[in-house]
This record gives structure tokens, sequence and C-alpha cells, in this order.
């Protein structure tokens, strides 16, 4: 069973670089919309975590379909040349993964007693300075948050198959590679990425597990 061969391998790494650059992107924008979600009160923020709450569910072919009509060579952005491209994957992937990193931010800053803001800005802390002092009260959780973002991304296919296209060597990634061998009855090649799939998913979710137990502690 070539569970390590050099295509296995492959595909592995492709799929860890899409994951990882979508979930820093996603983070980039999820995190600061979750901290401003979660610490300010303005008019209508109940109608945008519903959005947030909404974007969380959405289907994934759904904006896999939507993000090829953009991209596609009569689409608004077909110029760009993204389509059947990793990035293409990346920005599905962000689309995906930033509403999950906003949510959970914005739990974890409103889980955080409010005498830690009230103490940093009784002191003289300025904006960042208050916001920091809220991140290291939540940081377990704020690292958890990231750590379920890249699992989403990381085991994400409908999109990645629709704007990737699956091809070999260039948009394959394990989870996709998994549904093509799959077809074809190449079931040992499967069996291998899907148990690369299922090891790094563990791994995924141990660090969730042990990031929730430290903040138990």
């Amino acid at each position: 069973m070539p569970v390590l061969n050099a295509e296995v391998l492959g595909i592995t790494a492709l799929s860890l670089r899409i994951a990882v650059t979508a979930t820093v992107a996603a983070c980039a924008i999820g995190v600061p919309l979750g901290f401003w979600l979660g610490g300010t009160r303005f008019q209508g923020r109940r109608g945008v975590l519903v959005v947030l709450n909404t974007a969380l569910a959405f289907p994934t072919v759904v904006i896999g379909l939507l993000l090829y009509l953009l991209l596609s060579r009569h689409g608004p952005l077909g110029g760009l040349g993204l389509l059947f491209t990793w990035r293409a994957i990346v920005v599905a992937e962000v689309i995906l993964a930033a509403p999950i990193a906003a949510a959970l931010t914005a739990a974890a800053v409103q889980s955080v007693d409010p005498r830690v803001r009230r103490t940093a800005l009784t002191l003289g802390a300025g904006p960042l300075a208050t916001a920091w002092a809220v991140a290291r009260e939540a940081r377990f959780a704020l690292a958890a948050g990231v750590v379920v973002a890249f699992g989403r991304v990381f085991s994400e296919v409908g999109a990645a198959m629709i704007v990737g296209g699956n091809i070999r060597g260039e948009t394959r990634t394990l989870t996709t590679a998994v549904a093509l061998a799959t077809s074809q009855g190449e079931f040992s090649l499967a069996i291998g990425l899907g148990l690369v799939l299922l090891a790094l998913a563990l791994t995924v979710n141990v660090l969730i597990q042990l990031l929730q137990g430290r903040d138990d502690a």
C-alpha cells in the first residue's frame, strides 16, 4: 500500500501549503473582525453576528460554484487567471475559514472577564494594549480557533474540486485525490491518502484537546 510514496508526499505537501496559506489569510481577516464584534457594542451588531453564523454553515460547493463563475474566462475576475490553480483553492478556503476565525474570536473575547478590559483602561492602556491584555486572557481559545480554521480548510473538498480542477501535481489535494482514486478504483492509493488525512486530522483534534485542557487548568 503506497502510503508514503512520492505522489502521496507531493499531494500532502501541496495540501499543507494550501491549508497553511489559507489559514493565515483567514485569521488575518477573521481575528480582527472577531475582536471588533466581541468587544464593541453597536446598532446592528446582532444582525452582523447572524450573517457571520450563517456563513459558518454555507455549503462549500456553493462557494466553489460562485467563485468559479467569478474566475471563469467570461467572469468579472477571469482576467486574473486564477481558475484551476492552487491560489484559487486558497481564495475559496479563505472565504470558508474567515467566518470561523471571526466567530470563535468573538466568542473568546466575550468570554473574557470585563474587568480585564476595565483594568487595562484604568491603568492608561491604549486600544492596542487593551486588546493585547484581552488576547492574553483568551489566548488558548484563540489558538483553538486557529486550529479549527486550519482543520476546516485542510479537510475541504467541494470548493477545491470545483475551482482547482483536481489537476495532478498542480491542484490535487488529499481530499480531492481520495475522491478521484476511489472513483477510479485505485483503492490502495485512496487508502494511503485517507490514512495520511486521518493522521493529520487526529493531530488537529489532539491540539484542540490540549489547548482546551490548558485553558481549563
